[in-house]
């Protein structure tokens, strides 16, 4: 099974566009939740466990990317994904101290109904026939929606920027490929097997797939996301996704056919090897988006147990 090429989708521009777009996305996926902590003056809404599993899974995938010699990008970045874990975990020392439990915050008191209501000012008896004040729903609702407004705008600018960084950087290639006689990348000497590098792979995604359980238990056992950045999961969403988009969408070079396209035997050869030698982040950013997604039923389940933390990624 494997992607048929045709004049209707450019795959190699597609793949570019969906991994420049997972580069920007991975780039600024830590910042939210970095801002979030610092502006609560606290990180108990994170799960230490979460940040040490995923700071060893970005450990094994720089030995990974190394041994199996992706791109020089890849690899910065997954060094940047590496430095950013240290900084997230530093912020939970510091503010929680250095302790390794994960101490669920005690569930929000309830509220009682004398002040849980705004009442008019010139009514003096609670009754059924008189209306109140609906303050806290509006400005329940207000925040939720200026909540969403900015988590929206911060995504298609990202995205945007992927796009464009993808642009420029296809412009440059098209003036470098001329003075270099059009060499073709991704030849079939390029997808090689590095046995311990893909040792490393199989083990930075089993550290990712297992990353998300303490955070999503932590979550179910404080019955609240609150010290959470939705935007961070989201990034983290979008850059797994359009990581394996990219992945997909590739499209086999034969240097010794005409034109370097492919028989059908050969192509299907060569993207098989091609998926082979990159199942190991495949299954990684897969699983993750998977795992992701528990994560925003969460969000949608305990929203109301947030409270007045509704609106924080967005001041």
């Amino acid at each position: 099974m494997f992607p048929a090429v045709t004049g209707n989708i450019d795959l190699e521009a597609l793949s570019g566009i969906c991994g420049s777009i997972s580069i920007a996305c991975w780039v600024v996926v830590f910042s939210p939740q970095i801002i979030e902590n610092f502006r609560r003056g606290s990180a108990d809404g994170l799960s230490l466990l979460f940040l040490i599993v995923w700071l060893a899974g970005d450990v094994f995938n720089i030995l990974g990317a190394v041994l199996q010699g992706v791109l020089p990008t890849m690899i910065i970045l997954a060094v940047y994904y590496t430095l950013a874990d240290v900084v997230l975990l530093a912020q939970c020392f510091y503010y929680r101290g250095f302790t390794l439990r994960d101490e669920p915050s005690s569930p929000p008191r309830p509220v009682s109904p004398i002040t849980a209501e705004t009442y008019d000012e010139d009514t003096e008896i609670p009754s059924p026939v008189v209306p109140r004040k609906p303050t806290e729903r509006t400005a329940l609702l207000t925040s939720k929606q200026r909540t969403t407004f900015f988590n929206g705008s911060a995504i298609i600018l990202v995205c945007a920027a992927g796009i464009l960084g993808w642009y420029i950087s296809q412009t440059s290639s098209l003036s470098s490929d001329k003075n270099n006689n059009n060499k073709h990348k991704d030849s079939p000497d390029d997808l090689k097997m590095d046995t311990l590098g893909q040792v490393f792979g199989y083990l930075c995604a089993v550290l990712y797939l297992g990353s998300r359980l303490p955070q999503i238990l932590l979550n179910y056992r404080r019955k609240s996301t609150d010290g959470v950045s939705l935007l961070f999961f989201l990034f983290a969403c979008i850059g797994n996704l359009t990581y394996v988009l990219s992945i997909l969408a590739y499209s086999p070079v034969c240097e010794r056919s005409h034109h370097g396209r492919c028989r059908s035997d050969e192509l299907a050869s060569l993207y098989g090897r091609y998926i082979l030698v990159n199942l190991s982040w495949l299954i990684g950013s897969f699983g993750t988006l998977l795992l992701d997604m528990c994560i925003f039923i969460q969000f949608f389940l305990y929203q109301d147990a947030n409270g007045g933390e509704v609106d924080a990624e967005a001041r």
